[in-house]
């Protein structure tokens, strides 16, 4: 875990007072709408369909098992009793009262914790790999990476009134796990020909209203620049981004407007002025970061357990979850273990209280007090001994958070939807329910292996349907709830867009497409390791189209085109 120091806790402080007065000025009637909305928002405080929504920032989607524990008690004491873990590795309390925020932010100050810049057109939290400094492909521990980034962007002046909000995501390991591609920065971690370590750098990706994968702009960038060159490509955009139309504010728009390649050259004329300035990164400086990381105390152990193997033979149900939801770890003897919160039924990412209470006290047990959030909303015990899964397992499954499906295709990621957000166009969460109850047999999930679904309610695609294996994407058609499906998608190192495969359909509807697009694969597939993505990209997605659609296919109609082509 990072450990504050005086500047960090004193910036959280300040902050908390501040929006205390803000907030009593407002309810004053002091403060119109528009004055406190950008003040509100810079607080993580969004306005959504029923209540205010609270996003508090987990910085990386590192979090210890006593920030956990407070999660609990503001989900008990100012919620409704649980809390939401999103895709941007954050967490979300949907009921929150206007007037108890302040009192909110200052219960997560007390551990080190807030709700800055995760609203508002300016740099939101940095995301990374959840198997950050234990992945046996890791090149660099991102976790230091993005920490250096989170202090350089934290109340940057220079990037606090961008034209559009500002995403970026960091990758240490040859494996991209943090999506980089469809990032407005997007950060690999590489080593060049000497063994050095630098960064590719890409720019301009994204998914929302006009999804596209980022551009390498930069192969190799030194680490010592990363600043400097960051500094240089937010200036670009910060002079050139449209202010007039929110459509067309994302930096992924003026990259494509102004082409990748006269984009590179803008940002190296800028960098010209920048390189080997003030920002330059030196090793004492990385040093002091990664001295303010606690570390985990790792035990000299045998790579492999005899209790453990013995646990595998005996027990099915163990071994399917020890299939799908342990990891390899880089020190012998321990274990990466993914906690899923996709137990069918319950709304993907979400988490009461008590499970609150309860992770937080395996963490503390077998996981040296630390866990993470990932991206796909599940939450990751990083270091656990190879002896102690098995006894792992049994508690977790009796938390409800054993289900093992990752990397399957009832590990949904899913947004908030029509249920919470004022944006959407359609619920999400029923869908996604509808669609792990139909799947809802842990053996034809087996069968069909690796698959990833994705659900958006709107455009915006905070659920990520647009790199889903299968993408679902909530629209409203004259007033009532429609889903437009698109196939093909990926995230990784092979990103990919998915393709619409036709006309939308209802939400009775979608748990039979997705079924009717099962069988077409498991027909179709060459052999058992060939994943869903694999065969579409094979045979294209006309024949699942006339596999959904049949002799009834027409083309879509003008409304769905526009959908497709937005």
């Amino acid at each position: 875990m990072y450990v504050y120091d005086e500047i960090d806790q004193g910036l959280v402080d300040d902050r908390v007072a501040q929006f205390r007065g803000q907030t009593r000025r407002f309810l004053a009637g002091k403060l119109s709408e528009d004055e406190f909305r950008p003040l509100r928002l810079r607080n993580g405080l969004y306005v959504q369909r029923y209540a205010p929504m609270l996003r508090v920032a987990i910085p990386y989607g590192l979090l210890s098992a006593t920030q956990l524990r407070k999660f609990a008690y503001i989900a008990r004491t100012y919620d409704r009793g649980y809390g939401h873990f999103s895709t941007r590795q954050n967490l979300q309390f949907n009921w929150p009262k206007l007037a108890d925020v302040p009192d909110i932010l200052a219960e997560l100050a007390t551990v080190q914790m807030h709700a800055i810049q995760t609203s508002g057109n300016c740099v939101r939290n940095i995301t990374t790999d959840h198997y950050a400094g234990v992945a046996k492909d890791e090149i660099v521990d991102s976790f230091v990476w993005c920490e250096v980034l989170r202090q350089w962007s934290t109340f940057n002046p220079e990037f606090s009134y961008l034209p559009r909000k500002f995403k970026i995501a960091v990758n240490g390991a040859q494996t991209d796990r943090a999506a980089v591609q469809v990032h407005d920065i997007g950060l690999h971690a590489v080593r060049n020909a000497s063994g050095e370590v630098g960064f590719r750098v890409l720019v301009g990706g994204g998914l929302g209203r006009t999804p596209i994968i980022g551009h390498v702009i930069r192969e190799f960038l030194p680490w010592q620049h990363l600043l400097t060159y960051l500094d240089a490509v937010l200036r670009v955009y910060n002079r050139h981004g449209r202010r007039d139309n929110i459509y067309k504010a994302r930096i992924k728009i003026l990259v494509k407007e102004r082409t990748p390649g006269m984009f590179r050259k803008e940002v190296e004329a800028e960098w010209a002025h920048l390189k080997d300035g003030p920002a330059t990164l030196i090793p004492e400086e990385i040093a002091r970061i990664e001295r303010r990381f606690t570390r985990p105390a790792y035990a000299r152990l045998p790579a492999t357990d005899a209790g453990l193997e013995a646990a595998l033979a005996a027990d099915r149900a163990f071994r399917n979850w020890h299939l799908r939801n342990v990891h390899p770890h880089k020190v012998p003897g321990y274990a990466t273990v993914t906690l899923s919160l996709k137990k069918t039924g319950v709304p993907p990412g979400d988490v009461t209280a008590e499970q609150m209470d309860a992770i937080a006290d395996l963490a503390e047990r077998y996981a040296c007090g630390e866990l993470r959030v990932s991206h796909e909303q599940n939450l990751i015990l990083a270091d656990v001994r190879l002896s102690e899964l098995h006894a792992l397992w049994r508690k977790a499954r009796a938390l409800g958070l054993a289900t093992p499906n990752i990397g399957l295709l009832t590990n949904i990621i899913c947004c908030p939807g029509g249920d919470f957000c004022s944006l959407a166009n359609a619920k999400s969460i029923p869908v996604a329910q509808a669609i792990q109850r139909r799947f809802d047999d842990l053996d034809y999930l087996h069968d069909i292996g690796e698959l990833d679904l994705n659900i958006s309610g709107c455009m915006n695609a905070c659920g990520h349907h647009h790199v889903g294996h299968i993408g679902i994407l909530g629209v409203d058609k004259q007033g009532a709830e429609f889903y437009q499906i698109s196939i093909g998608g990926a995230q990784g190192n092979d990103t990919a867009l998915g393709k619409v495969l036709g006309p939308s359909v209802s939400q009775a509807d979608v748990p039979d497409v997705i079924a009717k697009l099962i069988d077409l694969y498991l027909t179709r597939r060459d052999s058992e390791e060939e994943r869903f993505v694999d065969v579409v990209r094979r045979i294209g997605i006309e024949p699942f189209k006339e596999h959904v659609y049949g002799d009834h296919h027409q083309a879509p109609a003008n409304r769905d085109r526009q959908l497709a082509a937005a």
